[in-house]
């Protein structure tokens, strides 16, 4: 079975500016290319899991958020960075679905869809929400930025250092 790291993406990715939807608001946080590379190279599948209630919430469109999803991930492509899958919940959290965090649907769905063994598999969030879900899907780590490590590249030598 394979093993990835799912990832939030506000806050984790890029700077959490609030409901980010455009891609002149869209920054990387420093690091971010080389910890995925790093982690590519460690043989994990990189998932995106994020919840987008501003769809739900008529701040931006579906269609806002595939531009920017698609800018993201070209950008990563540019910076030899290949992203799995990119997950997303566009609900509110009084439409209380499966998929949005802290529950752990994405999640599932990825590790179904992939074929992962949850027990070799990490989540890094920024949110308690985020490592809530990743406990509801009993993978065997979790890391919360700001909380665990200062940032996607310290979290990513922290488990390099483990291997």
């Amino acid at each position: 079975m394979k093993k990835a790291v799912f990832l939030d993406r506000d806050g984790v990715i890029n700077e959490d500016s609030g409901y980010v939807s455009k891609i002149s608001d869209f920054k990387f946080i420093n690091g971010v290319f080389e910890a995925l590379r790093g982690f590519k190279e460690l043989g994990y599948l990189l998932i995106i899991v994020t919840n987008q209630s501003g769809i739900s919430r008529g701040f931006y469109t579906l269609d806002d958020f595939e531009k920017l999803n698609k800018f993201m991930l070209d950008e990563f492509t540019k910076n030899g960075v290949f992203i799995d899958k990119v997950y997303f919940c566009p609900h509110s959290p009084e439409e209380n679905c499966e998929c949005r965090k802290p529950k752990a649907g994405m999640i599932l769905q990825g590790l179904k869809e992939f074929d992962i063994n949850p027990q070799n598999s990490i989540l890094i969030g920024d949110k308690i929400s985020d490592i809530e879900a990743a406990n509801a899907a009993n993978l065997g780590c979790a890391y919360q930025i700001g909380k665990d490590g200062g940032s996607l590249r310290e979290i990513y030598e922290i488990i390099k250092e483990k291997l």
